[in-house]
C-alpha cells in the first residue's frame, strides 16, 4: 500500500479506472479527467492520483496541467520526479513543443470512445 495506508475510496477508483482508458502516446488533464467524472475539481482528481498505489499500472503520469504543461508528480512540482514523468511520456510517444506544453493532438478526447 502507499504511504496513506488506507485502501482507495470509491471516488479514488472511479479515478483510476477513468485514468485507465487515456492510451499510451496520450494525455488527458485534471479538468477533463474531472469533467469525465462529473467532478469539477481538478484539485480533487490532483489528490487521488497522488495517493495512486498502483502505479504505473494506473498511468497517473499521463495526467498534464490544463495549459498542457507537465504538471505535478508524486507530489513534486519539479526536480528529479519531473523529469523522470517527462521521460515516461516521451518513450511513450508524446510530443512535447519549444516551450514544453504537451502537443495538442497528444490530447486525449473521452468523447472518442
Amino acid at each position: 500500500m502507499t504511504p496513506i495506508e488506507r485502501p482507495p475510496t470509491l471516488f479514488e477508483r472511479r479515478v483510476y479506472d477513468a485514468l485507465c482508458r487515456v492510451p499510451k502516446g496520450k494525455v488527458t488533464t485534471y479538468g477533463r479527467l474531472g469533467r469525465e467524472l462529473g467532478c469539477g475539481s481538478a484539485q480533487a482528481i490532483g489528490q487521488a492520483l497522488r495517493r495512486n498505489p498502483y502505479a504505473p499500472e494506473v498511468p497517473c503520469h499521463r495526467v498534464v496541467a490544463g495549459d498542457l504543461r507537465i504538471g505535478g508528480f508524486a507530489g513534486d512540482r519539479e526536480g528529479a520526479e519531473i523529469e523522470r514523468k517527462i521521460r515516461m511520456l516521451r518513450e511513450e510517444g508524446v510530443e512535447f513543443d519549444a516551450d514544453g506544453r504537451v502537443a495538442e493532438d497528444c490530447l486525449y478526447d473521452f468523447r472518442s470512445e
